[in-house]
């Protein structure tokens, strides 16, 4: 399944880069106009997507130092998002803990 999807990004590489380019812009365009008005979440999850499309062309273009860029975007997008939507520490050490054992039941 993988390499099916790998094939048709390599085959719309432009096209999906392009549109990773075009996300990137217009959610810091957004923040940009609307300021502290901004939907964070929204722009940090758009964001953190456009950030997954980009990552993905540049590891198929063997682009280290823009896979390395995007991988940080990524990682900076999830940390925005949970900053956004206003999770407690406590909340996600919950979340964390209740998933493991939600995991280790599926697996035992």
């Amino acid at each position: 399944m993988i390499s099916t999807l790998n094939s048709f990004v390599f085959k719309y590489l432009s096209a999906i880069e392009m549109l990773g380019v075009l996300m990137r812009i217009f959610s810091f365009s957004l923040v940009s106009w609307l300021g502290p008005d901004s939907p964070f979440l929204f722009v940090w999850a758009f964001n953190t997507t456009d950030a997954v499309i980009l990552s993905w062309c540049s590891l198929l273009k063997k682009d280290k130092a823009y896979t390395l860029l995007n991988v940080f975007w990524i990682m900076v997008g999830v940390v925005g998002m949970l900053r956004a939507s206003n999770l407690s520490l406590a909340d996600m050490q919950t979340g964390v803990m209740q998933l493991i054992t939600q995991i280790n039941t599926l697996v035992d």
